[in-house]
């Protein structure tokens, strides 16, 4: 059976995607918590976030404005990576 439970390990490991930075994986989350019916209780949690991702944010600014600005900054972010890997060169491909 360790055989098996090798193959198993191989292929969960193998379908991962790409790493996101912690920076975007956190607001990512957030976004996907408060999407699910949480709500940002902790302002200061998000403005750090924001700052994080390189927003400008304002300690007065509303939270319903900020969440927006990091889910555009989530969005660019996630589209840069993506056209980063489709710009890797794959295996085969000639020069």
């Amino acid at each position: 059976m360790p055989a098996a439970r090798l193959l198993r390990t191989l292929k969960a490991w193998l379908r991962r995607g790409p790493r996101l930075p912690p920076e975007l994986q956190a607001a990512r989350d957030v976004i996907a918590a408060i999407d699910s019916g949480g709500l940002p209780l902790d302002t200061a949690r998000i403005n750090r976030i924001a700052r994080e991702l390189g927003l400008e944010v304002s300690p007065k600014a509303p939270v319903e404005e900020t969440l927006g600005r990091l889910r555009a900054a989530v969005d660019r972010g996630l589209q840069n990576l993506a056209m980063q890997e489709a710009a890797k060169p794959k295996k085969g491909d000639r020069k």
